[in-house]
């Protein structure tokens, strides 16, 4: 039996930029980090004793006696990709699918692991990284980005930069001070809503040339993020207005990215004290999450009141296994 455990992730910078079709030509980086709410994916052969030869569990139960049965598509691909055969695969979350925290990419880059170690071998995060990010661009045919398959493999708050030789992920070196101001800086909220990101991505059309200028303004935004946070010498509030600042420059590149019920929501925030925010992931619903200084966090609270607050710290050690029994498995002929 494997288990893994895969955290997910919250994006500040960058997002869109990410898009294979954008940063190909143009470049491209995102500022993100990982933080502790964490998706487990299980896995371990199925006894012979059914008559079905592979069962997986997720928001439904699926038992089938045929992989190309299997009715979730990067199981069925990941399974057909890894050449598994008779499973058993839980799948559990800390956190809500389809939220904006990159938790499709935290399974698929989980269960990939969970599958290697189950076969006796070891995968390095760039290996889970890059055949995560093949098994849900290439293989399910989904619309969307490479950050999220990165950042829930390697962990950690990381600058990713993309161009057309692919990816590179350098972390982002600061006091433990300093990160930790931020960490409590920041506050979480679950606005209840929840949407398929390559639903949001389609509806955006984050790559036609009337989002080009945009796209490429969050881009050189990446830098100024980067600085903020590495220079002692500047107030982290920075982040905080620059969050804002990301926030209504992406609003500008897709009518899907908000809706009247996330503007109120944001401008109650800021009235109440936040410095910035910014709605995590393509758009649409999911989490937001605001810059807070200290003295107004309960302001905030306050004026957030309806939500669910969901306090987390900054984790840095990405997709793990956290339980290895090995088992002995002869394929059936």
């Amino acid at each position: 039996m494997i288990i893994t455990k895969t955290p997910f992730r919250m994006s500040f910078f960058g997002g869109g930029t990410d898009i294979e079709d954008f940063f190909r030509e143009n470049g491209g980086a995102v500022l993100s980090t990982t933080f502790d709410k964490y998706c487990y994916v299980n896995v371990r052969h199925l006894p012979r004793f059914f008559d079905y030869s592979t069962e997986i569990s997720y928001s439904k139960m699926e038992r089938v006696t045929s992989i190309d049965k299997i009715e979730h598509p990067a199981i069925r691909n990941a399974m057909k990709m890894l050449d598994m055969h008779e499973i058993r695969l839980t799948y559990e979350a800390d956190l809500p699918a389809r939220s904006g925290l990159g938790t499709s990419s935290s399974f698929a880059v989980g269960m990939l692991n969970a599958f290697y170690a189950l076969k006796g071998k070891y995968a390095d995060k760039k290996k889970l990284a890059d055949e995560a990010i093949y098994l849900e661009r290439v293989l399910c045919n989904e619309v969307g980005g490479w950050q999220d398959q990165i950042a829930a493999s390697y962990g950690g708050l990381n600058r990713i930069n993309f161009d057309a030789e692919g990816y590179e992920v350098h972390p982002v070196i600061i006091s433990p001070e300093r990160k930790k101001q931020l960490n409590n800086n920041l506050m979480m909220f679950f606005t209840g809503f929840t949407r398929f990101s390559s639903e949001i991505q389609k509806e955006n059309g984050l790559n036609k040339n009337d989002k080009l200028m945009q796209l490429k303004e969050m881009y050189s935004l990446v830098d100024v993020a980067e600085k903020i946070l590495t220079d002692a010498n500047t107030s982290i509030n920075e982040f905080g207005r620059l969050l804002d600042y990301t926030w209504k420059l992406k609003r500008q590149t897709g009518k899907a990215v908000s809706t009247e019920s996330i503007d109120d929501l944001y401008a109650r925030g800021i009235k109440a004290g936040a410095l910035g925010g910014k709605l995590l992931g393509a758009g649409g619903g999911g989490f937001l999450v605001f810059y807070v200084q200290p003295e107004y966090q309960n302001q905030v609270k306050q004026a957030m009141e309806d939500l669910m607050y969901i306090p987390f710290q900054f984790e840095n050690g990405g997709t793990r296994v956290i339980h290895y029994t090995p088992e002995d498995y002869i394929p059936q002929k």
